[in-house]
């Protein structure tokens, strides 16, 4: 096998067969057939009974007489009275669910949030239902995420019978989008039952979670919603053949429990180096599709390279943590890149900018590098359902912010070597403004950057050699014999705005002391600018300014700023 080579195997025989055989699934079919009982003397329409055992579970099970569902969905967004608005993100702000389901829920509202109040997560809790129980299993599931402290609860475990699809497309990928929620979710479903198939004949539905597909043959885990879409496709074929039936999931897991330990399926005959369709093959076998289909050897082998062509098309997921220590690395880099550039008394912004060095070429690299992961990286917290993707920049948020500080600085320097102006609106990429809108809206945000070896600060606003340099083309309109009256007075007015800016972020140690670097921009503006006021200049920042003892006792800390 060569270096790019990788076999593929799908282990959904053992998934199911371990699923089976811990006995898990007979315990919650009991806890639904008994709540079935207990259901028969009421008139609602909805029952639920929570039960806990002696370690802890806690199991909620739900019943509806509704055994039928319209294929009807209902369409919402991040700013209807939506229950799941918390599911939506920039990228995906709108999803429908099934009507019939959803007005269900909807006529318990009141009671299932009081339940979700109820509903300790510091302990396993398991949420189960079937038929369209089960969709309401699903629904309230999320509701708990919604409600789940990620640090110190336990994610809750939904697991149905029989459910039929719920939401559309972006509903799934809402949901698909937190691997975290994703798996929450077992629907134990038999090619047999008519309930399951009938959503999928609407191409607007789309499964989310893991199967466990199961006939009288056998049973698979599938975790590929392309799988479970062209497999739950196909058993609409058995409901057109009469095949299909209402089904008894209590004698379907027995069934399961007792077939839990493998055997041996006759597969069709695929060469045994692509492990992926082998083992594609071996479950198909097993869920029978070859006997209820009646697929001869050359259709189950088109059943599988079809499977397995979709299975291997390359999907976008990115990995916030796969490429983190290069990314850490090329932080390293410029750490060193940084100090080699005090040592030449000029700052790293503007040896940067002066590109005159190899080393110079290779922090362009690690820059393309380095943005390139946090562009992707900002992306995906913005396609994250939205407490998902809250937690999701609370946890890179430091890692964030300290990129920004100390890449924007340099991408800041390219934008104005090429002779362009207006950074901040201009030229400013969104990625750069979004890790800055979290950390101000991050509780926190005050305690990072924050220190008190000042010497080795980042400038906490990553764009103040965008000022330093929009300040130095004030003073240029300033000196510039052509300038009209009315571009003097802006280059006065915007040079006074920058005084105070400079001097406020001086006052909270805010700024790197590289900037008083001989061969800085900011000394260059600094000598431009006292030229133009004069040295009769009496302003708090021009009288610290001046004297450049100050310059050190700032690096200190022990400036005593009034």
């Amino acid at each position: 096998m060569t270096q790019h080579q990788v076999k593929a195997f799908s282990g959904g025989l053992e998934s199911a067969s371990s699923v089976a055989s811990s006995g898990i699934l007979t315990s919650l079919w009991n806890l639904i057939s008994n709540l079935y009982a207990e259901a028969q003397s009421s008139t609602q329409n909805l029952f639920w009974k929570i039960v806990s055992n002696e370690s802890g579970l806690t199991a909620i099970t739900f019943w509806t007489t509704q055994n039928h569902d319209q294929p009807d969905l209902l369409p919402f967004s991040n700013t209807d009275d939506n229950p799941f608005k918390f599911i939506c993100s920039k990228t995906n702000p709108n999803f429908s669910l099934n009507h019939s389901a959803f007005s269900l829920f909807n006529q318990y509202r009141t009671q299932l949030d009081q339940l979700k109040s109820e509903t300790d997560l510091k302990k396993p809790v398991i949420v189960t239902g079937h038929g369209v129980g089960g969709s309401i299993a699903s629904l309230f599931t999320l509701l708990l995420l919604e409600k789940m402290n990620p640090a110190s609860d336990k994610r809750p475990l939904c697991i149905t019978f029989g459910s039929p699809l719920i939401g559309d497309g972006n509903f799934q990928k809402a949901i698909w989008q937190s691997s975290n929620w994703n798996s929450c979710f077992l629907h134990v479903a038999s090619l047999l039952d008519p309930l399951v198939s009938s959503s999928i004949s609407n191409n607007s539905y789309s499964p989310f979670g893991i199967f466990l597909l199961c006939s009288g043959y056998g049973s698979s885990c599938f975790e590929s919603l392309v799988s479970v879409r062209k497999l739950l496709n196909l058993t609409s074929q058995l409901n057109n053949q009469g095949l299909q039936q209402n089904c008894h999931y209590g004698s379907i897991v027995e069934n399961l429990h007792r077939k839990a330990i493998c055997k041996d399926f006759d597969g069709p005959n695929i060469p045994r180096s692509n492990l992926l369709q082998e083992s594609l093959a071996l479950q198909l076998c097993a869920l029978g599709f070859p006997q209820l289909l009646q697929l001869q050897e050359t259709d189950l082998k088109n059943l599988v390279e079809e499977l397995d062509n979709e299975l291997l098309k390359p999907k976008k997921r990115f990995n916030p943590g796969k490429k983190l220590n290069d990314m850490k690395e090329k932080m390293a880099n410029l750490e060193w890149y940084k100090k080699d550039s005090k040592k030449k008394g000029i700052g790293y912004y503007d040896m940067f900018k002066g590109q005159t060095s190899a080393p110079d070429i290779v922090v362009t690299e690690f820059i393309r590098q380095l943005n390139g992961y946090w562009e992707d990286m900002v992306e995906e917290a913005e396609k994250q359902p939205q407490k998902e993707g809250a937690a999701f920049r609370t946890r890179w948020l430091y890692a964030g912010t300290n990129y920004r500080r100390m890449v924007e600085p340099l991408y800041i320097a390219g934008y104005y070597k090429d002779g362009k102006r207006d950074y901040i609106n201009n030229g400013r990429t969104e990625h750069y403004k979004q890790l800055e809108k979290w950390l101000k809206e991050d509780k926190k945000s005050h305690s990072i950057g924050r220190t008190n070896n000042v010497e080795s600060i980042l400038t906490l606003d990553s764009c103040f050699w965008a000022h330093v340099e929009e300040a130095l083309f004030s003073c240029q309109d300033l000196k510039t014999t052509g300038s009209s009256e009315a571009k003097k007075l802006e280059a006065i007015n915007s040079l006074d705005e920058f005084e105070k800016y400079v001097y406020g972020s001086l006052k909270d140690y805010a700024v790197s002391p590289e900037i008083f670097l001989e061969g800085s921009s900011f000394m260059r503006w600094w000598r431009e600018y006292i030229g133009i006021k004069g040295a009769s200049h009496d302003t708090e920042f021009a009288n610290f300014m001046k004297n450049p003892t100050n310059y050190k006792k700032y690096m200190e800390g022990a400036y005593n700023f009034l």
